[in-house]
Parts: C-alpha cells; sequence; structure tokens
C-alpha cells in the first residue's frame, strides 16, 4: 500500500502574509541621544533603532563588550573618531546610564525590552 504524501496548505490569494512587519512602527519617540565629549558634540541613535543583530552579537561577549557595541552602532559614522579619542573606564558607565535613561530603558535592559 502506498504512503499518500500531504501537500503544503496553500495560502488564500487575499491573505498573502500572515504579518506584516513593514507596517510595525516605534512606540517610542526615537530622538538621537546628543552628548559632549572632546570638546566635540556627538549623536547616538536612539537605541530602539538600533539594528538588533550586531547589538546580539556584542552581548554573547559580555557586559562590556555590549555597551561598546552599542555604542559603535549608535554612533555610526562617528565611530572612528569617537574610538580614536579613547575613554578613560570612569566614564563608559556615567555615558551609558546617560543614554539608556534618554532610551527610556534600564542599563543591561535589552533594546527589545518593554516598560508595559
Amino acid at each position: 500500500m502506498a504512503t499518500q504524501q500531504k501537500k503544503p496548505a496553500r495560502r488564500p490569494d487575499d491573505r498573502p502574509f500572515d504579518f506584516n512587519l513593514d507596517a510595525v512602527e516605534a512606540e517610542v519617540d526615537l530622538t538621537p541621544f546628543v552628548f559632549q565629549y572632546g570638546r566635540r558634540r556627538w549623536t547616538m541613535q536612539h537605541l530602539q533603532a538600533l539594528d538588533i543583530m550586531p547589538l546580539i552579537a556584542s552581548a554573547q561577549h559580555g557586559d562590556a563588550a555590549a555597551m561598546l557595541g552599542a555604542f559603535r552602532e549608535a554612533l555610526g559614522d562617528q565611530w572612528k573618531d569617537f574610538q580614536s579619542l579613547g575613554l578613560p573606564q570612569y566614564k563608559v558607565e556615567p555615558l551609558f546610564k546617560a543614554y539608556s535613561t534618554h532610551c527610556g530603558t534600564q542599563p543591561g535592559e535589552s533594546p527589545a525590552s518593554s516598560d508595559s
């Protein structure tokens, strides 16, 4: 007796997808964070606006790597200039705390986290 193979269910023509990710909008104001360092103005994109993939990769290497990964992604084209200045350790935590507060998260909280 031959086994009958089931055909995969076909999606109705009026339902081209189950979820439209393109229609999802940010629930928070994505205003960039601006700070001064080395007599220069720096602009970091809002944490919720950053590409999550590089952040996840950085986070796998610990908290310090996660913070630097967030800075790198948030500063974008400014990263090389910022990195060339150097950053004393005692300034890292206050900067990340101020950035996190601006973005409405707590330091160490995932960018995908929600207050609700």
